[in-house]
């Protein structure tokens, strides 16, 4: 009978926590219809309804309110027991999930991940590539990872990389079709290439530059908006325009010569990447080997590319 409940109870916070029933199985990794019976299973235990729902939405009930709150720390308690178990392993071991925005996926941690999964088999990782900043305690991630240090105060924050480099760039096939700029002002005669964040919506019109004790903030203009870096690189290199970009995303096009820095002598930097987790929770031995895994393992991706050899 208790091993049923506390089935029907783990099943139960998922779905809450999610309010989607297709969410919180992929989670739990069961069927969507295995899991609406694990529900009414329990349910009917408890002689209360604890979920309103439709076709469309998912709502806790008073009852379920009261439970969800309730059996939050309960879980809690049971993760930080097993976690305490796992310190006795000779290595980690368990299910680590990351949330992350996709230029950290694919360039910091993307690199990594074959070395690390090889350096700890017991570890089982998902990483989710998203871009909007979710909640994750709400989706029950162990730690999640950004671009800059706004991270709520009741986080635990760890850099895992210090600040880097924006730069400027351009085609070959572009500069041959346009002047190449020599100053940040006279980006505002250039087709520029912009970015709209899916964290908060806004369209990156003004770029800013640091150089020789200055700071200037420049507005752009441009045919071309996108909402994925990759995109937007990709754009820069079939010479539509322009574009500002982190200079790790680019390495590899500035070695090759593909691409072009320009303004090398004015850039700005973002803040750096920081993952961070609960301050209530016990950090998972999974989580530490990740963290010290990525701060201590070398990747060609993030460092400052060198331009191409020339001919002589």
């Amino acid at each position: 009978m208790r091993s049923t409940l506390f089935t029907g109870l783990t099943a139960f916070v998922a779905v809450a926590e999610h309010r989607n029933f297709t969410r919180a199985a992929a989670q739990l990794g069961v069927s969507r219809p295995s899991l609406s019976q694990t529900i009414r299973t329990f349910e009917e235990q408890l002689g209360v309804r604890l979920l309103n729902r439709t076709t469309r939405s998912v709502a806790l009930t008073e009852a379920g309110e009261r439970l969800l709150a309730d059996a939050q720390p309960i879980l809690d308690g049971i993760d930080r027991a097993i976690e305490g178990i796992n310190a006795f392993r000779n290595t980690p071991s368990g299910a680590l999930r990351l949330s992350m925005p996709r230029i950290v996926a694919k360039l910091l941690i993307g690199p990594l991940l074959p070395r690390f999964l090889a350096a700890y088999p017991d570890i089982r990782l998902e990483i989710a590539a998203d871009d909007t900043h979710s909640d994750i305690v709400s989706g029950r991630f162990d730690a999640g990872i950004r671009l800059s240090e706004r991270i709520a105060k009741d986080m635990i924050v760890v850099r895992l990389l210090d600040e880097q480099r924006l730069t400027t760039v351009a085609s070959p096939g572009y500069l041959a079709k346009n002047p190449r700029p020599r100053t940040p002002q006279e980006l505002t005669s250039h087709n520029c290439v912009r970015l709209r964040s899916d964290w908060d919506g806004l369209v990156q019109s003004v770029w800013e530059f640091n150089g020789t004790g200055r700071r200037l903030e420049i507005a752009v203009d441009g045919s071309l908006v996108l909402n994925d870096w990759h995109l937007l690189v990709n754009a820069v290199l079939e010479d539509v325009g322009i574009s500002y970009v982190p200079e790790a995303l680019v390495a590899p096009y500035l070695a090759d010569g593909r691409l072009v820095r320009l303004l090398d002598d004015w850039c700005a930097k973002v803040s750096g990447v920081f993952l961070y987790y609960p301050s209530r929770r016990q950090m998972p031995g999974a989580l530490r080997a990740f963290i010290d895994f990525v701060r201590t393992s070398p990747n060609p991706a993030i460092e400052r590319p060198q331009p191409p050899s020339q001919a002589a």
